[in-house]
């Protein structure tokens, strides 16, 4: 019951009482001192999920309101976050891992690693309790239970990178579609990052997959796009095929996907989790063939690093993926043992208008609606939204300067005049139609304030048309 409701779960799943009435319920009195316990709190939910029929709803919620009652402030708080679906969120989840690994004198990587197969905090809690090490250990790869992949984080630059190692793997950083495929008798399913099934989308990453020697197989790869010339097409020309559902003939034929695997998670009969980066790619390599493979080198210095990254660049990729060699892969972790680097872009922008949070930055003024100068009508042309790279500082800043600055509102956003500018970073441009520019930005994020600049001192649409123009290499 504790990892459920510290990952943000109810056991029951919905309860039946709605986000306003929670808020409502939890206005009364509460205990002075601690009194619940976690079999309380469930057998208070398990009731409350049970009504049913005529006049169940007031049942539910005078149920609701008893329990919150006997809670502490503290807890009343927990409560209604819990109720209110406000505590699941990622940053959760490997807390109560590490809870889990304290609580039982267990490694948190065994405890990461079990639950990143079991895909239940839960059911590894459990063995951790009863089996320790031991027990942990033998939880395996199932076929068609995809992994959550292992994630790269931002290096700011080479030396970065490169810093305590001897060598590193470079590989070209696609602007795909992340997908993990297994095969295993004769069947091949491939999902998404966020673990989707688009097996039927995809029919020629299947043929592709069925093709390669041996048995059964779990890869980790990219399917992306490519111009007749073997160049990659934009990030959304690939999507357009994950989005479509229907018959994928007709968009195979016109526009077709290419898979590019750099990791084997299983094969040879094993799980390769716990092998070296080497290793796996050294066992990747001789199962497929070059076509289907990324592009990788291994560098020991900034120069043969910076050439990679420069060849990358011309080839159309949008940068590289740095890896240690001797790394394990750790499904759904992101550390330093994978480093992304890319170059990315700064403009500074207008704040045209901006949404109220949810969750931890409830009460602040959170996602910012960001716009270029237009010099010809001297108004702003917006670009798209960000709430990315907020400090708690920058959220009280902004909320209360954006609420000074206020011309009107409705129930979700806060309108107001163009005057503060804000610096964001992003990776680059990409066409839109849901912006009047038809442009905006990919994965903007906020660097910091400009208060020493004007809105007239803002980068224009025009700025933004070049990066999107170079990118096309035009």
């Amino acid at each position: 019951m504790g990892v459920a409701f510290f990952s943000g779960e109810l056991l029951q799943g919905k309860i039946g009482i709605g986000y306003a009435a929670v808020r409502t319920l939890s206005a009364g009195g509460t205990a002075e001192t601690p009194e619940l316990e976690l079999r309380d709190v469930d057998r208070a939910f398990a009731e409350i999920a049970a009504e049913s029929g005529p006049g169940s709803a007031a049942r539910r919620n005078t149920r609701l309101a008893a329990l919150f009652s006997r809670a502490t402030p503290d807890e009343r708080n927990f409560l209604v976050r819990l109720v209110a679906g406000e505590l699941r969120q990622g940053a959760n989840e490997g807390i109560v891992l590490e809870a889990i690994a304290r609580a039982t004198s267990v490694s948190a990587r065994s405890v990461r690693r079990a639950a990143t197969l079991a895909g239940d905090a839960r059911k590894v809690a459990e063995v951790a309790r009863e089996s320790g090490e031991a027990g942990l250990a033998r939880f395996r790869i199932q076929p068609f239970t995809p992994l959550m992949p292992m994630l790269a984080q931002p290096a700011a630059d080479v030396q970065e990178a490169l810093a305590g190692k001897e060598a590193v793997a470079l590989e070209h950083k696609l602007d795909g579609a992340r997908i993990q495929v297994h095969r295993s008798g004769g069947d091949v399913r491939v999902y998404t990052r966020s673990l989707h099934d688009v097996t039927d989308r995809l029919p020629e990453v299947v043929e592709r997959v069925k093709a390669i020697p041996g048995g059964a197989l779990v890869l980790d790869g990219e399917a992306i796009a490519l111009s007749a010339d073997g160049r990659p097409l934009p990030f959304q020309t690939t999507m357009r095929r994950l989005g479509r559902r229907d018959d994928p003939a007709p968009l195979r034929r016109e526009l077709p996907v290419t898979p590019f695997f750099f990791d084997l998670l299983h094969g040879g009969g094993e799980d390769l989790l716990d092998r070296g980066e080497a290793e796996r790619f050294a066992m990747l390599a001789e199962l497929v063939p070059p076509e289907v493979r990324i592009v990788r080198s291994v560098v020991h210095d900034a120069g043969e690093a910076n050439r990679f990254i420069e060849a990358a660049l011309a080839s159309g990729h949008e940068g590289v993926v740095a890896k240690a060699l001797d790394a394990p892969y750790e499904a759904g972790r992101r550390g330093a043992a994978w480093m992304k680097l890319k170059p990315s872009h700064t403009l500074d922008l207008v704040v045209l208008a901006v949404e109220w949070g949810s969750g931890r930055r409830n009460g602040f003024l959170s996602n910012l609606h960001l716009g270029a100068r237009d010099p010809r009508t001297g108004g702003f042309v917006m670009l798209g939204k960000t709430f990315k790279g907020m400090t708690d500082a920058m959220l009280r800043f902004q909320t209360d300067k954006l609420l000074a600055l206020e011309v009107s509102r409705d129930e979700r956003t806060v309108y107001v005049r163009p005057e503060l500018v804000v610096e964001v970073a992003f990776d680059g441009v990409q066409e839109s139609p849901h912006y009047p520019a038809g442009l905006a930005l990919r994965f903007a994020r906020v660097k910091h304030y400009r208060e020493d600049k004007s809105a007239a001192e803002a980068d224009t649409i025009d700025r933004v048309r070049e990066i999107f123009d170079r990118s096309r290499g035009r």
